[in-house]
């Protein structure tokens, strides 16, 4: 038996239910039970779900209890045998090691392990780590200039250096991966450093609720650099192939940069997604053809 109270108990008042799922036993249930059944002996005002309450005291007590829960799953790893145990002791030491609040490289040295010394704080790391994705991106925009026809050449370039400035302008779009962004709606992650996955490309939601915060230890760090910033309309398959063809047909008409410019670097287009769930397959969407040039100002009215 499992007592949760340590009050007075009286028989008016106690409730005894089964210890796996809650279920209230009545006299004659009671006895129908098997041998060495686990029940919980509950007061007036208590609730018992099984193992939901379980797992609910365990989260409680996490951070209460941190050091000796540590201590304690330290020492049932070092005698562990199965695989499957280690994981779960080995998963639970590392989320016991978080040291979120930390931002310096003095609080946390274990986090900045193997990072160039110039990075002085998380927040600036994880910026700049947002901002060589999207430095990536404009170098692949730029390497696809050699497949533009050559009378075209020119104009793409142009257009890349346009996009390029605006992305300068915009500091690379970083504040995506920075905690410390005071703005919510230029971040990714809340104000503690948790990112939380936005499901493939072809769901509005992430079905597994996979979450990180790269801020918390130095193994999350290196864990988030496998999430991927996943492009709903594809970079190569769709938006640069797109910007090398409107070059190509101007007809007297002005691309719209713009457009290209938040499919290419901007939430509109960019998900955060787990590695589980980018989906590394031909998302079939293509650009809006209505928006791949500019609106021309004064365009008169045809007449009724």
């Amino acid at each position: 038996m499992v007592l949760r109270s340590t009050s007075a108990l009286s028989p008016e008042s106690c409730q005894v239910c089964l210890y796996e799922d809650g279920t209230e036993l009545t006299e004659g249930y009671f006895k129908k039970i098997p041998d060495n059944t686990e029940v919980v002996l509950l007061t007036a005002g208590q609730t018992w779900q099984g193992y939901v309450s379980e797992i609910d005291y365990l989260l409680n007590s996490f951070y209460k209890h941190q050091d000796t829960l540590m201590e304690a799953a330290e020492r049932l790893l070092s005698d562990e045998q199965a695989p499957q145990r280690q994981k779960i002791l080995s998963d639970l030491i590392q989320n016991l090691r978080e040291n979120i609040a930390a931002e310096t490289r003095e609080e946390d040295k274990d986090w900045f392990e193997g990072i160039e010394p110039r990075f002085k704080n998380k927040s600036s790391y994880m910026r700049y780590s947002c901002e060589s994705r999207m430095r990536s991106y404009m170098k692949e925009v730029e390497s696809y200039t050699s497949t533009v026809e050559p009378n075209a050449q020119d104009e793409y370039k142009k257009i890349a250096y346009v996009i390029w400035n605006e992305l300068k302008l915009k500091k690379y779009n970083g504040s995506y991966f920075d905690r410390r962004e005071v703005d919510e709606s230029a971040r990714l992650c809340t104000a503690e450093g948790w990112f939380s996955c936005e499901g493939p490309f072809d769901l509005d939601v992430c079905l597994s609720k996979h979450s990180i915060n790269p801020y918390s230890n130095r193994e999350s760090r290196i864990l988030f650099s496998t999430w991927n910033l996943d492009h709903k309309i594809e970079k190569k398959r769709a938006i640069v192939p797109a910007l090398a063809e409107a070059v190509k047909v101007l007809n007297g008409r002005e691309v719209n940069w713009e457009y290209f410019y938040q499919l290419l670097f901007t939430v509109a287009n960019l998900k955060l997604v787990h590695i589980a769930c980018h989906k590394k397959i031909s998302h079939n969407l293509i650009c809006d053809a209505s928006r791949i040039y500019k609106k021309r100002k004064g365009a008169r009215k045809k007449a009724k």
